[in-house]
């Protein structure tokens, strides 16, 4: 069979138990017609890049599934009709991702997104606010440029 993930945002003003109950019957939806959804995220609210039938805001939904075509035809004849449903995208990928998704991923798992393209580590931080900071020896005579005092002057 096929594998497809499948995204789609739900209006604003459903409340989080209505959405994780309007993806539960999506799941079982597509497990009723021969399909296997192993992975469903509920990504939150989150603004839309444009406005969505007068919405800026919607909960997003992402699942992964293994489904035959007629499985996937009916899930998105099911969020076609569906008036909670803002909007809804299907694709076909080669292979199902068990980890989570860029999106679920935990904020403590920056290390990860630190790595630069030339393999090195950028530093963190508070290791950046930890370096000793040297002021350059232009600011120094700057700063002295105004005061001419001498020791007869005081």
């Amino acid at each position: 069979m096929p594998f497809y993930e499948s995204t789609f945002i739900v209006r604003p003003d459903a409340s989080p138990q209505q959405v994780e109950a309007l993806a539960g019957e999506m799941e079982t939806l597509v497990k009723d017609q021969g399909g296997a959804v192993p992975k469903t995220e509920i990504w939150g609210l989150k603004s839309l890049a444009y406005k969505i039938k007068k919405n800026r805001k919607g909960h997003y939904v992402y699942m992964t599934m293994e489904a035959p075509a007629a499985a996937l035809g009916e899930l998105e004849r099911t969020l076609h009709f569906n008036e909670d449903v803002l909007r809804f995208m299907s694709i076909k990928i080669d292979a199902l991702d068990p980890e989570a998704s860029p999106m679920m991923r935990n904020k403590s798992s920056r290390e990860d997104r630190s790595i630069r393209r030339d393999g090195e580590r950028e530093p963190d931080a508070e290791e950046v606010s930890e370096a000793p900071k040297v002021e350059a020896p232009k600011a120094e005579a700057e700063a002295g440029k105004g005061e001419t005092a001498t020791e007869g002057d005081t």
